[in-house]
């Protein structure tokens, strides 16, 4: 699923402490042993749930998707009332750990989970396991990042396509920008904005036994950000809005420092009618070269490349790195986990499934080992012909997901605010810096924060 907007652990905070004991409040509501109760973020179950129901006459899904800024709270809402259904919830990896601590997801070893060890890449299975180890979810898919370049950008500028060789333009921060500077030079831009570097921002915990770690990576990150907006290397187009989109197929008006802020704040960036109608005086176009999405990228870009298809290729970045994701999990409340417990097994487990979401989805990565490793030699025409499902398995044998904390969504947050308000030259390095640990500090009392 795409990356959807990130849920802050207040949230969390606000709900219920835990679930246990709270069935006994008992819910009413007759339960049907044929239905599934599905709540999800995103339409990829629906898919699926419609697909097991052909596959098992008799059995009904019933999903429902909710949005990301308030399933948690439904969630919460639901499970502290002792309600029996949904039986199947879910989370993105921001959000598990503390769904886990909240006793939302039930234990999928006792119902077998354990056998399954090693045929799911390893972060995925690791990201479905609470603090103890013990199994709670499990996601269909990969999603590793990678940058999606133009080819014929490469060709012209660097005289080559190969994805090897342009990951060698983006293999540290200090090789980025000469390679910003030497598209700025042939009239490109390296990136939409500096949001597509979120994915390579550090490969360090942002908390290490209890104590605030900001390392050296994280402030050469925040470095070559500021330094991308103030030398106007980006076409300051942020992510998922109409220029973004846009550029994807082609030429964008080029926008500055000045202008894009003003658009911004006419509201013109999300509406392509609109974003036309405020840059129609802007007579000077650019174009962008490359996009730092996860896996999942596929789907946005096989929607938007327009007559650029087959013109872009994949690299990899200057560190592993991976975003979103959907991962399956059971209500500990649910009646219904032997049925529940087959279809997570349906969508993650099953390499039939797996064949038929890779043809579906046109582009998806499972994350089911199995079916990798048959499609890695399959070719994305989009892609030049590239065999995507063998770079992403490779990217994701890179990710240490031991290094991801529960802190990780909320203090990246006021890590990218404090880049923020320095490139645009609101704050100084060092107040900026200064109000960041402030912020930590209030946020997570407990924590050891030292600057």
């Amino acid at each position: 699923m795409r990356l959807k907007k990130l849920m802050t652990l207040g949230l969390v905070g606000a709900m219920v402490a835990g679930l246990v004991g709270c069935g006994s409040s008992g819910s009413t509501k007759k339960v049907d042993k044929n239905k599934l109760v599905v709540w999800s973020l995103a339409d990829d179950l629906k898919q699926f749930g419609e697909k097991y129901e052909k596959d098992h006459p008799g059995k009904k899904i019933e999903f429902l998707k909710i949005a990301p800024e308030d399933y948690l709270k439904k969630v919460g809402t639901a499970l502290d009332a002792g309600e029996v259904e949904p039986d199947i919830i879910v989370g993105e990896p921001q959000m598990l750990q503390s769904m886990y601590e909240k006793h939302y997801f039930a234990d999928l070893s006792k119902l077998g989970a354990s056998e399954y060890d090693g045929k799911i890449v390893d972060y995925v299975w690791q990201a479905g396991q609470d603090e103890k180890g013990v199994q709670r979810a499990i996601s269909y898919q990969i999603t590793p990042a990678g940058f999606y370049y133009r080819r014929d950008i490469a060709k012209k500028v660097f005289g080559t396509e190969d994805p090897e060789e342009v990951g060698k333009l983006f293999k540290d921060y200090d090789t980025i920008l000469a390679t910003a500077q030497k598209l700025q030079d042939a009239g490109y831009k390296i990136f939409a904005s500096d949001g597509e570097l979120q994915y390579f921002s550090g490969n360090e915990a942002w908390v290490v036994d209890g104590k605030l770690n900001v390392a050296q990576c994280r402030k050469d990150y925040m470095d070559l950000c500021v330094k991308l907006y103030q030398k106007d290397y980006t076409a300051f187009a942020n992510q998922w809005t109409a220029p973004w989109f846009q550029a994807m197929s082609g030429e964008i008006p080029l926008l500055t420092k000045e202008t894009q802020n003003g658009v911004a704040e006419e509201g013109d960036v999300w509406d392509a009618e609109k974003f036309a109608e405020a840059t129609k005086d802007i007579k000077e176009k650019t174009e962008v070269f490359a996009y730092g999405l996860p896996a999942w990228g596929v789907l946005s870009m096989r929607d938007n490349v327009g007559d650029n298809s087959g013109k872009f290729g994949v690299c990899s970045g200057p560190s592993y790195g991976f975003g979103g994701g959907t991962y399956i999990g059971i209500s500990e409340l649910s009646q219904k986990k032997d049925f529940a417990w087959d279809f997570i097994k349906y969508c993650t487990l099953n390499e039939d499934t797996a064949d038929w979401w890779i043809e579906t989805s046109q582009g998806d990565t499972v994350s089911l080992i199995s079916a990798l490793e048959k499609h890695a030699d399959d070719e994305n025409p989009i892609y030049g012909g590239q065999k995507l499902y063998k770079f992403w398995q490779e990217q994701a044998a890179g990710i240490d997901y031991s290094k991801v904390t529960k802190y990780d969504d909320v203090i990246g947050k006021a890590w990218g605010d404090a880049t923020t308000a320095i490139k645009t030259e609101q704050k100084d390095k060092d107040t900026a810096i200064a109000d960041f640990y402030k912020e930590v500090k209030s946020l997570y009392p407990d924590l050891k924060v030292e600057e």
